[in-house]
C-alpha cells in the first residue's frame, strides 16, 4: 500500500497540465475579462468565487462517479452545457442592448454600482455548465488518479491545486478587464466597451456550445 496519499510523479505532471489549462482563454477566463470590464474589481472577486464554488461541486460529483454518468448519459450533460451557453449569450445581448441605450441609462449602469451578488451567481452558472469542466473531470483528471490510493485524499489535493491555479488565472484576466473601469465614466468609451463586453460574452457562449458539441 503506497504511503503518500498522491503519486508524486503524476502530481508533478498534473501541475504542468493544469497550469497550461488554467491560462488558456476559455469560457471562464473570457467571462472574467468581461466581468472586470463591465463591473469592476469587486465583481471579479465575486465571479471568481462563484466559478470556483462550481469547481468544488464538480469535484464532489467526480468523487461520486460523475465520469461514469457522463459516459452513460452524454446527451444530458450536453444539454446542461447548451443551457449555460444560452445564459452567457443572454448576458452578452444585455450588454449590447445597454451599449445602444440612451446616454442617461448608460451612465446609470456605472460599474461602481454593479458589484452585487449577481456576479457570484453568474460565475457559478458559467463554470457549472462549462464544457471545459466536463472535459477536465471526465477525460483529463482520471489518468492522474492512482487506483491503489484512497480517492478522497487524491481528489482533495487536486481540488486545492485546480482552485489555486484558477483563482490566479481568472483573477489576472478579470483584473486586466477591471483596469480600464476608471475610464468607464466617459459615456462614449463606456458605450464602445459595452459592445466589446457583449461580443466577448457571446464569443464565450459560442465557445461553450462548440466545445459541448465536440
Amino acid at each position: 500500500m503506497p504511503i503518500l496519499p498522491i503519486d508524486p510523479t503524476r502530481y508533478t505532471t498534473f501541475l504542468w497540465v493544469m497550469g497550461a489549462m488554467a491560462m488558456t482563454p476559455g469560457p471562464a477566463n473570457v467571462f472574467a475579462i468581461a466581468t472586470g470590464a463591465e463591473r469592476g474589481r469587486l465583481a471579479v472577486a465575486a465571479a471568481v468565487t462563484g466559478m470556483n464554488c462550481a469547481t468544488l461541486v464538480w469535484f464532489g460529483a467526480a468523487a461520486l462517479g460523475l465520469g461514469a454518468l457522463v459516459l452513460a448519459f452524454p446527451e444530458a450533460f450536453h444539454l446542461v452545457a447548451y443551457a449555460g451557453a444560452a445564459y452567457v449569450a443572454w448576458l452578452g445581448l444585455k450588454a449590447l442592448k445597454l451599449a445602444f441605450a440612451p446616454q442617461g441609462d448608460l451612465i446609470a449602469a456605472s460599474p461602481s454600482v454593479r458589484h452585487g451578488p449577481s456576479a457570484f451567481v453568474d460565475g457559478f452558472i458559467v463554470q457549472i455548465s462549462n464544457p471545459k469542466a466536463v472535459l477536465f473531470f471526465t477525460a483529463i483528471l482520471p489518468p492522474f488518479l492512482d487506483p491503489r490510493r484512497p480517492m478522497v485524499p487524491q481528489l482533495s489535493a487536486f481540488a486545492v491545486t485546480v482552485i489555486a491555479f484558477d483563482v490566479l488565472a481568472m483573477g489576472a484576466y478579470g483584473l486586466g478587464g477591471a483596469a480600464i473601469t476608471r475610464q468607464m465614466t466617459e459615456p462614449s468609451f463606456r458605450r464602445g466597451f459595452q459592445i466589446c463586453v457583449g461580443l466577448l460574452l457571446i464569443g464565450a457562449a459560442a465557445l461553450m456550445a462548440t466545445r459541448s458539441h465536440n
